[in-house]
């Protein structure tokens, strides 16, 4: 590998730490709260199980996954009465286990050049901003990277694209406003390879998964790409906004079906009570979580982590 992804823990960064506590407070209020509420002065019996197993459905888990995790619990050895600081600990390290065949910060290859990578999502999840915190990323390790500005829908997604490139030394093909956005990535892809980019990021308009003319629009930009380079895009990341929950979950069956992605990023986690969908997506389709954001801002986004995602979400400190 020519580079290695930065901040791969956050035990090395307290300020990573404390943003994603806050971020996750509303849904580890919910679960701690109501863990706490289940398990004042009782056994692990049936019908706490069944309270918990509603509980952590209500932070949109997921049926499935909730499920699993009361199950795992069930199995465990818990004597006498069973207190919510016990509960949770066993919860983090359940969905630790979950997760952690998940989470794989983006890393580029040595071969292919360019490495191509589509990012893909609908209207308002953070696209922009999770392909400037890749730009910035990839370039502070010495690599070259070109942006596509394939929101040609929308010129206020151009010129912000047009302003990160600026600030961050990086060029911009972008087309005439509602331009082919496949001939927009056509000619990034065609400039990266004359000027020796190691990575092209292709940004797309936000689309509803719903809207059928839209996602083949996606579709054809992916079939451009691949007869210009075999296998491009190499990278097919879906950004998803957590605010939305368990709809999420339909939104990556889509895009999976129209364009095989092959990782996610997860976006707005601090304005949510919904963060356990997360944990949903990993368990039903198991892609590769590359990042997490929990504010607006770049450096709000940063490489996944199992184990503090976990204990973060159910209120535990780290350790």
């Amino acid at each position: 590998m020519t580079n290695k992804p930065q901040e791969a823990t956050t035990r090395s960064n307290g300020g990573w730490w404390a943003r994603l506590t806050r971020g996750l407070k509303k849904t580890a209020s919910r679960l701690s709260d109501g863990i706490a509420d289940i398990f004042a002065r009782r056994r692990l019996d049936q019908q706490a199980l069944d309270e918990l197993e509603e509980l952590l459905i209500m932070a949109d888990l997921g049926v499935e996954t909730a499920g699993e995790l009361v199950a795992a619990l069930k199995s465990r050895r818990f004597e006498g009465e069973v207190t919510d600081r016990a509960v949770r600990e066993a919860l983090a390290a359940e969905i630790t286990a979950l997760l952690e065949p998940v989470a794989r910060p983006l890393v580029i290859p040595d071969r292919p050049r360019p490495y191509v990578i589509l990012v893909a999502g609908v209207n308002g999840s953070g696209k922009t901003t999770t392909i400037a915190k890749f730009a910035r990323d990839f370039t502070s390790q010495g690599l070259k990277v070109v942006l596509a500005a394939g929101d040609t829908f929308r010129a206020a997604a151009v010129e912000q694209l047009e302003t990160w490139g600026k600030r961050l030394g990086v060029p911009v093909v972008a087309g005439a406003p509602k331009a082919d956005a496949a001939a927009v990535a056509h000619d990034a892809l065609a400039r990266a390879r004359r000027e020796g980019a190691d990575v092209l990021l292709v940004d797309t308009a936000g689309r509803l998964q719903n809207r059928d003319e839209l996602m083949a629009e996606l579709a054809k930009i992916v079939r451009v790409l691949g007869r210009q380079m075999p296998d491009a895009p190499h990278a097919r990341i879906l950004v998803m906004d957590a605010t939305v929950g368990q709809n999420g979950l339909e939104q990556v069956r889509i895009f999976d079906e129209t364009i095989a992605l092959t990782g996610l990023v997860m976006t707005k986690l601090d304005g949510t009570a919904k963060g356990g969908v997360l944990v949903a997506a990993a368990q039903r389709f198991g892609l590769p979580i590359h990042a997490i954001g929990v504010g607006e801002g770049a450096n709000d986004l940063r490489p996944f982590e199992a184990r503090a995602f976990a204990r973060a979400l159910v209120g535990l400190e780290e350790t």
